[in-house]
């Protein structure tokens, strides 16, 4: 399983110019050995973009990434990142949607297909991130 993060998504929804290659090919390889997945965030995330919870519902299954719940326990270590993440000076007053999903895949043991690496590398140092060289 590897949790696809909202900016991938995003890349390919939207056709970035500069980015839309890299997720596109990425998560092409990565679907012919893994499931890809998404979390409820992502999902909200996503919906932003999107008119009728109808036309992302069938976006999902056409992309056929799995829809996996935030286990209690993930959601418990986003909670405590969050808290080590105000006491380093953050100035965010609610749990980031990056503390979920890190804490998620650092609790089911998988990693994040992301181009958004730092608080990731930052709170959720275990979790393995596919992302872009240099990055």
């Amino acid at each position: 399983m590897v949790i696809v993060d909202t900016n991938v998504l995003v890349d390919v929804l939207e056709d970035d110019p500069d980015w839309v290659e890299w997720s596109t090919s990425h998560m092409r390889e990565l679907s012919k050995i893994h499931e890809l997945a998404i979390n409820p965030v992502i999902y909200a995330e996503l919906s932003v973009t999107f008119d009728a919870v109808e036309e992302l519902d069938a976006v999902v299954s056409d992309m056929e990434l799995k829809f996996m719940e935030i286990p209690r326990p993930a959601l418990f270590l986003a909670g405590k990142a969050f808290v080590r993440y105000r006491k380093q000076g953050g100035a965010k007053t609610n749990v980031l949607s990056d503390f979920f999903t890190g804490a998620q895949a650092a609790v089911v043991g998988c990693p994040i297909l992301t181009r958004d690496i730092e608080r990731y590398r930052h709170y959720f140092p275990t979790v393995g991130l596919i992302a872009p060289q240099g990055r």
